[in-house]
């Protein structure tokens, strides 16, 4: 029996993860991407989906019944909506 050699699924032209490509105009991530506590991320464009919102600050619940918590739950999803973490319709 034969030994069928394995369908490699990597890009043989390149030695690394990690490189850049169209003239250094993109840089491809194929391998870890590792942020240190001291990196800062630009996303002015909002590509990374939240475009830097913040949802406002919301209290912890203190609900001692279903309805109350129901409340306290709705009201922190209209806080994510209302920061635009959180679609307001569902998509059709």
């Amino acid at each position: 029996m034969a030994m069928q050699n394995p369908v490699s699924t990597t890009d043989e032209t390149h030695n690394t993860h990690n490189y850049f490509a169209h003239g250094g105009n993109e840089l491809v991530i194929g391998g870890k991407l590792t942020l240190l506590p001291t990196a800062e991320l630009n996303d002015s464009e909002g590509i990374l989906g939240s475009g830097g919102s913040v949802a406002d600050y919301q209290e912890a619940s203190t609900a001692t019944t279903i309805a109350l918590l129901k409340d306290d739950f709705n009201a922190l999803l209209v806080n994510l909506k209302n920061a635009g973490l959180m679609k307001a319709v569902p998509e059709r």
